[in-house]
């Protein structure tokens, strides 16, 4: 929604521009993550506190990074692309996964159906999002490049 009120000049422009070039988000996620990785590290033992803000940063850092993702494969072009929405919902279920799940050691028969009715529903749910997501691409798609041509530069 910010990008988008951004472009259409209905809220002030946020973009950093440095000699005549956008600095993506990407590249804030980026230096984000790289500064939790070193202060994690290269710091002394960090305190419970350290770690908890280290795991919010980072988290951040992951956000601003991979919801760019699709100008990791494709070099340029819009700023629109699938690729990007693609990976933040699957590093989204991945991550929930990991978080939720018992370690392997603890896994019991029950748990492995249970992870396999799940993997189906996933499946027929990332299926029907996608479908649904290719058609409001296109209804929606032409729209927002317009707007993305008319931003500012």
């Amino acid at each position: 929604m910010l990008v988008i009120l951004i472009m259409t000049r209905r809220m002030p422009d946020l973009f950093l521009h440095l000699g005549g070039t956008h600095v993506h988000h990407l590249n804030y996620g980026i230096f984000l993550l790289s500064a939790v990785g070193a202060i994690l590290v290269f710091g002394q033992r960090p305190s419970v506190r350290l770690r908890q803000i280290c795991a919010l940063l980072y988290g951040f850092g992951m956000a601003l990074t991979f919801d760019e993702f699709g100008m990791w494969l494709h070099l340029g072009g819009g700023y629109w692309q699938r690729a990007s929405f693609d990976a933040v919902i699957v590093l989204l279920s991945l991550f929930g996964v990991l978080a939720f799940a018992p370690s392997l050691a603890r896994m019991r028969s029950y748990h492995w159906a249970t992870a396999a009715l799940a993997l189906g529903a996933v499946f027929v749910f990332y299926a029907l999002l996608f479908k649904s997501v290719k058609y409001v691409g296109q209804r929606v798609g032409p729209r927002l490049q317009q707007i993305e041509e008319r931003g500012p530069r």
